[in-house]
Parts: structure tokens; sequence; C-alpha cells
């Protein structure tokens, strides 16, 4: 399938977006940030994020990407063919074969709208391969074989769950909450107890550096700075763990309800299985500190955090794309392809 040209694997997430290049590993870790004005693209990545909120308004910072799927598909499609440029070059024989993950929940359209912007920006042929399938492999899991496996991946738009076995998914659910979701809900949360208003980035590193799912051992406080709601004025104020937990604490319980609804779900061959395997935890929104243990404590089962979550997902499409004739046809049956020539 992937024969000719450069074989390149793209994980398109919300947060971030990673490229993984054959026989180089990944090549690009970004922001998925991109700053446009007047149509065309002016930055894009780290440099891009370094905007949100402070463009004038002639520039606008904008996440095209959104819940894991393309909200904005121009973008995306400029986003990609610079993507491709970057690590491909301008002037090259062979088009690149891509394969781009996206959510196991997505519907046939979603998946079709991303292979299309990843050809017209340039890919010979594109293939999806759904999120926890490519985790599963970035993990280290044995996929191929008759053992049953359960991947949580926790991105920055979705949160997938699967259960996977022979080289296929059995069951899945994706749920419609990541990082970004905990992150709006830390910034709800202080400008209901404080009348303070803060940005996406704030809230974000509050959450990296005191937010959690389960009590902690030592809990710490933080000052956050941000806008006064009734005067206008800048503010600081102190936080502590434990408010953050409680702001995460809705979206947190959903992802704990659905993985408990996946186990409920499972063929009991494949629940002995994941009772020994345990429960592997990939993307970066597993990284909140206790997730691990909550889920342990309501499951049951054993939890384990992926050597490198954040990477799991482009590694294992770069690895997909390096089996993809060798893996069995169940694990290409629920996708979509789509070439330059022809879409089918």
């Amino acid at each position: 399938m992937f024969r000719l040209g450069t074989a390149v694997g793209i994980d398109l997430g919300t947060s971030n977006i990673l490229v993984y290049m054959k026989g180089r590993g990944i090549v690009v870790r970004e922001p998925s940030v991109v700053a446009v004005s007047d149509g065309a693209i002016v930055a894009m990545g780290e440099e891009a994020r370094e905007m949100l909120g402070r463009t004038p308004a002639s520039v606008s910072a904008i996440k095209p990407v959104q819940e894991g799927v393309i909200a904005n598909f121009t973008i995306t499609q400029k986003m990609l063919r610079y993507l491709l440029t970057r690590v491909c070059g301008r002037r090259r024989f062979f088009k690149p074969q891509v394969c781009v993950c996206v959510p196991s929940g997505a519907t046939a359209v979603e998946k079709r709208a991303v292979m299309e912007a990843a050809v017209s920006a340039g890919a010979k042929r594109a293939l999806p391969v759904e999120e926890p399938m490519a985790a599963a492999l970035g993990a280290g899991l044995e996929v191929t074989t008759a053992k049953g496996h359960l991947v949580v991946d926790v991105g920055g738009g979705t949160a997938d769950i699967a259960v996977i076995s022979l080289g296929g998914i059995v069951l899945s659910e994706s749920v419609r909450m990541g990082g970004a979701e905990m992150d709006a809900m830390i910034v709800r949360q202080i400008k209901r107890n404080y009348n303070l208003v803060i940005g996406e980035r704030t809230a974000e590193g509050v959450k990296i550096k005191i937010g959690s799912a389960y009590p902690l051992a030592s809990e710490a406080t933080m000052e956050v700075k941000g806008r006064d709601v009734v005067t206008g004025l800048p503010k600081t104020v102190e936080i502590s763990s434990e408010e953050v937990r409680d702001a995460l604490a809705e979206p947190v319980a959903l992802l704990v309800e659905r993985v408990r609804g996946v186990l409920e779900r499972t063929p009991p061959e494949l629940a002995a299985d994941i009772i020994e395997q345990g429960i592997t935890l990939t993307g970066g929104g597993s990284l909140l500190q206790g997730l691990d243990r909550l889920l342990e404590s309501q499951t049951d089962v054993p939890v384990r955090r992926a050597e490198d979550p954040l990477t799991c997902v482009a590694v294992g499409t770069g690895m997909y794309l390096d089996l993809a004739d060798s893996l069995p046809a169940g694990l290409l049956a629920t996708t979509t392809e789509a070439s330059s020539g022809y879409t089918r």
C-alpha cells in the first residue's frame, strides 16, 4: 500500500499536531494554532500560540481543529500543506503517502474531510486510522494477538476509549471531552468564585501545575493573574488544588462513567484479559495528576500510563504505516481511504 514516496503519519490533534516521518521518528511537534491575516498564514505552532488573545484586528489566531475534527477546512488544508512542505521539501519526485488519526467516534463525513484536506494539501494518498488503535500501537501493545486491551486516549478535544483485539477495535466510545474542556471548566470556576477572567493558556498552566483528579498527598496553591469582572482592572488571586479538582470533577466523572460503561459491555473473555493486562492511558490529558489512581479505584482494574503518552498516537500512526501491508484486514475495515486520483 505504502510503497513509493515518503511515508508520513500525522496526529492532527485539537491542542497539538505531531508529524512522524518514516525512518526519522517525530519531526514536528507544535500547538494546533494558526495565525491568519487576509486568508494567508503568517505564523503556525508555538509562534501562533503566543499570539492567542494578543493579536491586532488584522490578524486572527485560530484553532482549525476542534474536538478532534476539522472546524475550518481551508485553514486546515493550508496548515497541512505547510507541514508537508516543511518535512518533505518543496521539490519532491514522489508525493508523500499520509496517514492521519481521527477520533473513533468521527462520522464518515468528518473522516472524509480530514482525508480530502490531506490530499488537497499535496498527499498522494491519505489513510485514516482511529486514534485508540494508533495510541495502542504507540504504547507498545500487541494489538494483533488474541488478547484484549483497553486503551483510554485523552486528547485535547476528545477522549477515546476502546477495547482492541486481533488487530481491530471490538467496541469503542468517543467522548467530546478532553484537555480543552478541562481548561474551560477552570476558567468558569475562577470567574464564578473570584470574579476574575483568565485566558486559556493561564487555565492550562493551572491544570498542569496544581490540577488533579484524586486528592494529593500534599495539596498546593498558586497565584493566578487576570482581569477583574467588576473593576475591569488587573487582579491577582491565590487558588488551591482542591478548588481546581472541584472544577475538574464534572469532566473527570464523565470520563470515568464512560470507561465503566465500555467495561460493562466488554465480552467476558476480553474482560478477563483486561483485568490481567490493565488499562493503558495515553494522550496529554492522561497526565492529569491522580487520573490513573481514580480510574483504578473506580474500576478495580490496574491502570498504567504509557511511557510517553504525548507522542503515542503519532508514533502509532507511523507504526501503522510500517505495518499497513501486514496487519489483519479488520484493522482497515472501518477506515475511509482517499487518493489524489480518486475517492472511495
